[in-house]
């Protein structure tokens, strides 16, 4: 792991700035049709038991979902994301440099095929 503290990835530090804390309220509250039909395949440990968070402070950054048991990160993306391909890239990074595995899926494959999204990221997932 980078000189990122263990913490930060757990959402127990408070030194997450608030304007960041208030964005992923934010989100939460505005989630696009992808992320609401992924979020109910996930929440409630309804995923091989597995906890996942949405809208999830890491560092700087906000991630659609996080794993912390599994060190996993769930991206989503639409049309932002086909004009920010380098910002994406520097984010990956950054959080894989974190000991952190992420997972992009379009959100046409979440529309198209939730089941195939959902054993993919099954895979990723310890035991």
């Amino acid at each position: 792991m980078t000189d990122l503290d263990l913490s930060l990835l757990s959402g127990r530090n408070r030194r997450i700035p608030e304007i960041l804390l208030q964005r992923a309220r934010e989100l939460r509250l505005r989630q696009t049709t992808a992320e609401c039909i992924l979020w109910e395949c996930l929440r409630s440990r309804r995923l091989h038991g597995f906890k996942f968070r949405r809208q999830h402070n890491i560092g700087r950054f906000i991630a659609d979902f996080y794993c912390h048991e599994a060190k996993l990160v769930i991206e989503l993306d639409g049309l932002v994301h086909k004009r920010q391909p380098e910002k994406d890239a520097e984010r990956d990074a950054w959080m894989q440099a974190c000991g952190l595995k992420v997972l992009r899926f379009e959100n046409r494959r979440v529309f198209d095929d939730i089941e195939e999204v959902l054993e993919d990221i099954g895979r990723c997932l310890p035991g």
